[in-house]
């Protein structure tokens, strides 16, 4: 009943979103003598913040169509290279890709889409040939498709650096640390050919125990059983996954808005305050904004609950004790993959030292191999996206794919 019930209410919303719209335009209509006078800009507003608010949202876009390599603007293609149930792998081609480091960015399954990772595929782009993991959402894909867990999230992994070819880089960004890790290890063990040269992982919870937050705490305050009871969804008979078992993405929504709702009430108001001083500009960027941090999707049960029970109550990748497919996970087998570690000093999703902790684990390979950067007032989403990811986290990563095989 709870997808129904959401169902319904965003049906609802979608409605009173759609008037609201029409009532801001008429009382912004240029023709419309009302609209000047005394509360009438202020009503208007109001209306468009809660038009915009209550909107219904789907799949977002990249919407990059050109970038700038040796200061000469090139066209950029966006080309789908390969397809699972699950999801498929883009690839961002232009004029400058040829000779260019070739960096596979695993973006998040936590409920956004991939192209949350906007930002860092835009700043990555003059400089290397990217490709970045595009999940699919999984009330879209149908049960005949079979399920989709921690197992199979590294096999993905696996299966698309093979598919990009020997030499290629990996960048991961919040989750898929911990996959991304251990595809990185079996690889290592397998002396595959296809490993990556190096390893980012941007605010990853590698080792929840240390420095734990909000949401490693309440993985861990309440037991398995009441994640299966209270969080697991049934995907209604109208969406193509019907019967589906999901952790639905608007749950996972409201949990971080509710993290921190003093502020996206401040973003709301400043919107606002933005469209009544007529500002379009300073509130169309909390619009882009909110367009994208609202736009969510579901995760198969399967894979929510194993993360959950692994990943943040029993920790099994630090202590040394995670299978792939019935094998230990090796981390002690990366030798000659380089690991670089990035951590936000405001993070409040992976605590400092949880992303760390994979250059300790990681005991057979040497020092120079490793490398920490903290970055000073970032929170988790400045660290893969905006002024300080674009000025002084993403020229580390440059330099360290470069000293490292390039």
């Amino acid at each position: 009943m709870l997808y129904h019930a959401f169902e319904m209410q965003k049906s609802w919303l979608a409605g009173a979103s759609a008037l609201a719209t029409a009532g801001a335009q008429v009382m912004q209509h240029p023709a419309n003598p009302l609209g000047y006078f005394g509360g009438s800009p202020a009503f208007a507003s109001a209306l468009e913040v809660f038009a915009h608010a209550a909107a219904p949202r789907g799949k977002p876009r990249f919407d990059l169509y050109d970038t700038v390599v040796d200061g000469e603007t090139v066209r950029v293609t966006e080309a789908v290279e390969a397809r699972k149930p699950f999801g498929q792998l883009k690839h961002f081609k232009h004029k400058g890709t040829k000779d260019a480091p070739k960096l596979l960015i695993v973006a998040p399954m936590s409920g956004h889409y991939a192209t949350l990772l906007r930002g860092t595929v835009e700043r990555m782009l003059p400089g290397h040939d990217v490709w970045i993991t595009d999940w699919r959402d999984a009330r879209n894909v149908p049960l005949e498709d079979g399920h989709f867990d921690l197992d199979d999230y590294i096999d993905y992994i696996i299966g698309w650096l093979e598919h990009i070819g020997p030499g290629a880089h990996m960048l991961a960004v919040c989750q898929p640390s911990v996959p991304s890790y251990a595809a990185a290890a079996i690889m290592a063990a397998a002396k595959h050919k296809c490993r990556p040269r190096t390893l980012t992982m941007m605010g990853g919870p590698i080792d929840t125990r240390k420095a734990p937050t909000a949401v490693n705490q309440h993985a861990t305050t309440r037991p398995y059983a009441w994640f299966q009871e209270n969080v697991i969804a049934t995907v209604p008979a109208y969406y193509p996954g019907a019967g589906r078992r999901v952790y639905p993405g608007f749950l996972q929504l409201a949990g971080f808005m509710s993290m921190n709702l003093g502020n996206h009430m401040t973003s709301h108001w400043e919107m606002f305050k933005h469209l009544v001083d007529g500002d379009d500009e300073s509130a169309d960027k909390t619009k882009e904004f909110y367009d994208e941090y609202r736009a969510v999707c579901d995760m198969t049960a399967e894979f929510y609950l194993q993360t959950v029970d692994a990943v943040f109550q029993r920790h099994l990748l630090p202590k040394g004790e995670l299978l792939h497919r019935g094998k230990p996970v090796d981390l002690n087998a990366i030798e000659d993959i380089a690991l670089l570690a990035i951590e936000g000093e405001r993070d409040d999703i992976s605590g400092i030292g949880q992303t760390k902790a994979a250059l300790t684990l990681a005991k057979s390979l040497p020092a120079a191999k490793k490398k920490y950067l903290m970055a000073k007032g970032v929170g988790h989403y400045g660290i893969f996206n905006g002024r300080k990811w674009r000025e002084e986290i993403a020229p580390v990563v440059e330099a360290w794919i470069c000293g490292n095989g390039g």
